[in-house]
């Protein structure tokens, strides 16, 4: 599934899958192997329970909004699995989350993306912006998860439960990649639109993960560390695996009018990394 048509794309086999791991024991402060880098997933996840449950909201909220027509039956059940997958994330995240608290660390996103949110639904935004902006955050986590597939050593000196935690992440979130994007599309979403929600949503995104990693690394007293510094630097930056040159083009992506979250990709990293590593999850539903 490499290339788009004119009609709806959908997301291909979603199954709902619980996710094996004890997490009620704990992790290593220092999981990924150094400050920087812990504190910047640790920050991620962070997001997530605020963050999926957006996401879950804004597609919730359009779904009525389609047409009584047999031709988007197919995209309904696409939608209730995407609200399946992502309920299962924020479980997951939120126990990931209050080992994190445990450890003292403080997640202001939890405050920040609901406020932010109610702000917005106070002024009376249509649901279809909500909607262009997890199809934006989407579009970021589908990147993410392209890039830990084509380099895996980028969590290879994580833990072994960490790796295959952020692995079946990264999995589900490649094999939804479209389904806000379908959606939108269906209802009619215009290019401006969710051009200017994406714009908006990298703004915060970058800010407010750059805030909640040093805040994590504050409480972790490793913020003003010469070694953490120079890890985020390297992380980032390093010249042929550096994450900010690793996602610009396919960020870049986005911009085109014909742009599309499967032209030139395939879930075929994701389901061989699931095939591979079946014993860490169950399936409990597919489409």
């Amino acid at each position: 599934m490499n290339t788009t048509t004119d009609t709806i794309d959908h997301s291909p086999d979603l199954t709902i899958r619980k996710f094996l791991i004890n997490l009620e024991d704990g992790f290593p402060r220092h999981w990924h192997g150094d400050a920087f880098q812990t504190q910047l997933y640790n920050a991620l996840s962070m997001s997530f329970p605020a963050g999926e449950q957006a996401f879950i909201d804004s597609v919730r909220d359009c779904l009525p909004m389609l047409p009584a027509d047999a031709k988007y039956d197919a995209l309904r059940t696409s939608a209730k699995n995407f609200i399946a997958q992502e309920a299962t994330h924020r479980r997951i995240h939120e126990r990931y989350n209050a080992v994190l608290e445990k450890q003292g660390l403080v997640n202001h996103w939890q405050d920040w993306i609901p406020k932010r949110l109610a702000k917005f639904k106070a002024k009376g935004v249509h649901p279809l912006n909500f909607l262009a902006t997890t199809v934006a955050y989407e579009h970021v986590t589908a990147v993410l998860a392209d890039v830990m597939f084509s380099h895996p050593e980028l969590i290879e000196r994580a833990t072994p439960d960490m790796q295959a935690l952020w692995r079946w992440h990264s999995s589900e979130e490649s094999e939804h990649r479209s389904l806000a994007f379908d959606l939108y599309t269906a209802l009619g979403g215009k290019y401006k639109n969710r051009i200017v929600c994406y714009v908006i949503a990298i703004f915060w995104f970058t800010v407010e993960t750059s805030a909640q990693t040093a805040n994590n690394l504050w409480h972790d007293k490793t913020l003003f560390k010469p070694s953490t510094w120079w890890s985020g630097l390297v992380y980032e930056f390093h010249p042929t695996k550096g994450m900010f040159w690793l996602m610009g083009k396919p960020m870049l992506a986005f911009f085109s009018r014909d742009f599309h979250p499967w032209r030139n990709q395939s879930v075929e990293p994701a389901r061989q990394w699931l095939n591979a590593h079946a014993e860490r999850w169950q399936a409990v539903g597919i489409a």
